[in-house]
């Protein structure tokens, strides 16, 4: 079997380190001993797009913010499944992430950075959607392993009632906030419906068809 090699360390701005290994064509991201996302699962991720755009399929020229970069997973599902005139922001926290997706995994993002739609904003989503009312028809959060701050405590701002009140504020009427989980968290779906969405909870494979189970929350403003 081909050993994994290190590529690069990425500071977190307050909080931990991520990792970026290759084994062979296949990435790997790490936090400590977790592994935050791989190349060869994408299902979930590329669901967190498809099935928000599903739902606000009516609107021209939707408007959506991405929250996480990652592996551009997400990224290239929205660019497929939102139109020719969506537009597209990114907000990665991380700058070495959007290095690294120009640089040693170019290859799996392809030429979706460069696409027109697609604008990246390196910082933290939470103080854009802060920044902008009512400008996005779909707001896609994956910037953690579920709804509470893994990555870095302050993102707990992110899924407490006053972020999703910011989030709430900051989407279209009738827009859609998802916010992808690698598990269930009942609390979380109570918070979504205090601060007044219609909340539907959705169980994705990691893979087409296959591999560990996870959530998304579509909220509705």
């Amino acid at each position: 079997m081909i050993p994994w090699k290190h590529l690069d360390t990425a500071t977190i701005p307050g909080g931990d380190e991520l990792r970026l290994n290759q084994r062979g064509a296949e990435f790997s991201i790490m936090l400590g001993r977790m592994e935050l996302m791989n190349s060869r699962l994408s299902g979930s991720e590329e669901a967190l797009a498809t099935m928000s755009a599903a739902r606000i399929r009516s609107r021209a020229r939707p408007r959506v913010l991405i929250g996480g970069l990652g592996m551009g997973f997400t990224l290239r599902a929205a660019l497929a499944s939102f139109g020719p005139d969506a537009r597209i922001d990114v907000a990665e926290l991380v700058p070495e992430v959007v290095a690294w997706a120009r640089g040693p995994m170019e290859a799996v993002f392809g030429t979706c950075l460069d696409d027109p739609r697609v604008t990246i904003h390196v910082g933290d989503v939470g103080a854009l959607m802060r920044a902008q009312r009512s400008a996005w028809d779909a707001i896609l959060l994956d910037v953690d392993n579920g709804p509470t701050g893994l990555t870095r405590e302050s993102n707990d701002d992110l899924y407490d009632m006053g972020g999703l009140n910011w989030a709430r504020a900051a989407l279209q009427p009738g827009g859609v906030l998802a916010v992808w989980s690698a598990g269930r968290d009942a609390r979380f779906s109570q918070r979504l419906r205090k601060t007044g969405f219609d909340v539907e909870e959705v169980m994705v494979r990691a893979r087409v068809g296959k591999g560990a189970r996870h959530t998304i929350w579509f909220a509705t403003a």
